[in-house]
């Protein structure tokens, strides 16, 4: 069964209904995939659904509602801050977020699913 790593920007593609949103939709609906979100990221789409004015409880609800929550602890949050510095020294920008979610996709032999071009290089980015 396929596992997908859903980062942000895919879930706020999809919660706004966009064309790449739909392309996200059908990948999280298909009942023959595993579709994991990780704790840290739930922060992230709070933010901007909060920053674009939209329902963070709805928000909230359609992840929760349609995805895996992947928790974290002390050693995890230590191994995405080890990704996260070895990114930083290849892409300036790569976001903490972006390291939660490359850390998580790892420990689960999962896909990212995303249109976040920091994952352009990844192997196992599935690019929307």
């Amino acid at each position: 069964m396929p596992k997908f790593v859903v980062d942000s920007w895919a879930w706020i593609e999809y919660l706004e209904g966009t064309g790449k949103g739909e392309k996200v939709r059908e990948i999280v609906l298909d009942e023959k995939n595993e579709v994991y979100t990780n704790l840290i990221n739930l922060s992230e789409i709070a933010s901007v659904a909060s920053r674009k004015s939209m329902d963070i409880d709805f928000a909230f609800n359609a992840v929760v509602s349609s995805s895996s929550i992947i928790g974290i602890d002390e050693n995890f949050c230590k191994e995405a801050g080890k990704f996260h510095g070895k990114m930083r020294k290849k892409i300036r920008d790569f976001g903490m977020g972006d390291a939660f979610v490359a850390v998580t996709a790892r420990k689960l032999n999962a896909r990212i699913l995303t249109g976040d071009q920091h994952f352009k290089g990844f192997k196992n980015a599935t690019i929307i």
